[in-house]
C-alpha cells in the first residue's frame, strides 16, 4: 500500500516524426522520472494515447519502461475497458511479474449502471493476480463511479486498494476520503486539485504535470502529506498556471510540448489527437523555460 502514496506519474508514449514508438524518448523520460523523486509509474494509461498503439507497440512500451526503470520504483499497469470477458481475459493470460498493480478504468460509452459497474469491477477483482486501483473519470468515460459504489467495492474485495478519483469534484473526493476503509487509498486524478485532496487525507496523485515537473510535484504532494500547508501551496502556486495550460487543449498535447521542450521527446501525436496550437505551445515553451 505504501508503494502508491505519493506521485505516480501517467506516462506518455513518445513518437517519433514518423509515429513510430520513440523508445530512446520513453528511456529518457523514465530516467527523468526517477532523477525527480517520483514514487511509481503508471504504463498504458490515457495519457500514453494507448486507444491508438497496437498490440506490439504496447508490448514495446512495456518491455521499454520494464528495462528503463530496472526495479527502481513500483509500476502500475493499466487494464481496463468497456468489454468485461475481454479484461478478464488479459488478466488471466499476461505476465505480471515486472508490475505491482493494475489500474482499471470504468467502463466507457456503455454507461453502465451503478450494479453494472460494480459487478464489472466484481469479475476484475475475482480475476486479478494483482491489487488493483479503481480508476473514474466520467469526462472520458460518461459515467460517474459514485461514492457508495466505490466504498461496496472497497469493502468487499481486498484487492481493490485504491482508486485513481478524477472527477474533479473535490466533494466527492472528501466523502470517500471521510467514509473509506483505513486501508484504502484515495488518490487524485486530477491535477489542479491534488493538494486540497492530500490535505483533506487522500494519499496523492496520478499525475500528468508531475511528468513536466517531476521534482516540483512530487515535493509538494510530500509536503502536503506531511501537512506542511504553507510550502506546499508555494509549489502548488508555482505550477498552477502549467497545469491549465496543459489540458486547455488535451492531453497530452500540453504535456508533450513541456517535455519536448524539456529536449526529452518530440510532441508527435497520433490522430484523432493533435498539436496545441502554437499560441498556446508558445506560453507552455516559456513557462517551461523559465521553471526548469
Amino acid at each position: 500500500m505504501k508503494k502508491f502514496v505519493g506521485t505516480g506519474i501517467a506516462l506518455v508514449t513518445p513518437f517519433k516524426e514518423d509515429y513510430s514508438v520513440d523508445v530512446e524518448g520513453l528511456r529518457k523520460i523514465v530516467a527523468f522520472m526517477i532523477e525527480g523523486g517520483v514514487e511509481y509509474l503508471v504504463v498504458l494509461g490515457t495519457t500514453a494515447e494507448t486507444a491508438t498503439l497496437t498490440v506490439d507497440e504496447k508490448e514495446l512500451v512495456i518491455n521499454t519502461v520494464v528495462e528503463a526503470n530496472a526495479g527502481r520504483l513500483p509500476l502500475v499497469l493499466g487494464v481496463g475497458g468497456n468489454n468485461t470477458t475481454k479484461v478478464i481475459e488479459e488478466l488471466k493470460t499476461r505476465d505480471f511479474s515486472k508490475f505491482d498493480a493494475i489500474l482499471s478504468v470504468s467502463p466507457y460509452y456503455n454507461k453502465p449502471t451503478q450494479e453494472g459497474i460494480y459487478q464489472h469491477f466484481k469479475a476484475i477483482a475475482e480475476a486479478s493476480p494483482l491489487p488493483i486501483i479503481l480508476y473514474n473519470v466520467p469526462g472520458r468515460t460518461a459515467s460517474n463511479v459514485l461514492p457508495s459504489t466505490v466504498l461496496r467495492l472497497a469493502k468487499e474485495f481486498k484487492n481493490i486498494i485504491a482508486i485513481k478519483e478524477a472527477a474533479g469534484d473535490i466533494v466527492q473526493a472528501m466523502r470517500l476520503i471521510q467514509n473509506k476503509p483505513d486501508d484504502f487509498l484515495v488518490i487524485s486524478g486530477d491535477d489542479m486539485i491534488t493538494l486540497p485532496m492530500v490535505l483533506a487525507g487522500g494519499s496523492g496523485v496520478i499525475s500528468v504535470i508531475g511528468q513536466g515537473f517531476p521534482k516540483e510535484f512530487s515535493e509538494m504532494v510530500r509536503l502536503g502529506l506531511q501537512q506542511k500547508v504553507k510550502e506546499a501551496y508555494k509549489l502548488h502556486y508555482l505550477l498552477a498556471d502549467s497545469i491549465d495550460m496543459i489540458f486547455e487543449q488535451g492531453n497530452p498535447a500540453g504535456i508533450k510540448e513541456i517535455l519536448k521542450t524539456r529536449g526529452l521527446i518530440s510532441n508527435a501525436l497520433r490522430l484523432p489527437l493533435v498539436n496545441t496550437d502554437e499560441i498556446l505551445a508558445e506560453k507552455l515553451r516559456q513557462f517551461t523555460v523559465k521553471n526548469s
